[in-house]
């Protein structure tokens, strides 16, 4: 194999798919810094312990990441923030008056709080299609799902929409 490039599409055994992000050195002693989007991660990687994918596997790659935010981007509705809080902040302020304040964008707390929601929801998909669990292994995952929406109904004040809201267990709220 010749020298990986920034751009190239790679294999790891251990961390699975990856892009090349940046490299230093050669041959035998060419090191790549690697993203992993299972991960979520960039590491830094020999490359002998990396695979390029073939031109026919990149092309594949692409075209099922394409047709994957396409489909993503049709499915989610928009999810709006309730109006008082837009331009707003959160202010997280420690138990001892000598550290300081943290303060974040509603916006920026927003967002992650949907991408918490969305992610629920993609692993509830994948859960209810998944062909290795059984049934009473699939009610069971769903259960933890349920308690985890339970946990984050405390975040519904932030919805303009009810219909938007997280729905734990009934009786939890």
């Amino acid at each position: 194999m010749g020298d990986l490039m920034k751009g190239d599409l790679v294999r790891h055994e251990r961390f699975g798919i990856g892009h090349v992000e940046d490299t230093s050195g050669f041959g035998e002693k060419q090191n790549c810094t690697v993203f992993f989007p299972r991960i979520e991660k960039q590491t830094v990687v020999a490359a002998p312990e990396l695979s390029l994918f073939s031109e026919a596997e990149t092309t594949a790659y692409e075209l099922v990441k394409l047709a994957a935010r396409e489909l993503f981007q049709e499915e989610l509705p928009a999810i709006e923030l309730g109006s008082r809080w837009q331009g707003g902040e959160m202010i997280l302020k420690p138990g001892d008056a000598g550290l300081a304040s943290k303060s974040v964008p509603i916006e920026t707390f927003w967002h992650k709080i949907v991408m918490v929601r969305d992610r629920l929801r993609v692993m509830e998909q994948q859960i209810n299609t998944h062909k290795g669990l059984s049934d009473a292994e699939k009610v069971d995952l769903q259960q933890y799902i349920t308690r985890i929406y339970g946990s984050l109904t405390t975040f519904n004040v932030l919805f303009r929409d009810k219909k938007d809201h997280f729905i734990g267990q009934k009786g939890e709220a």
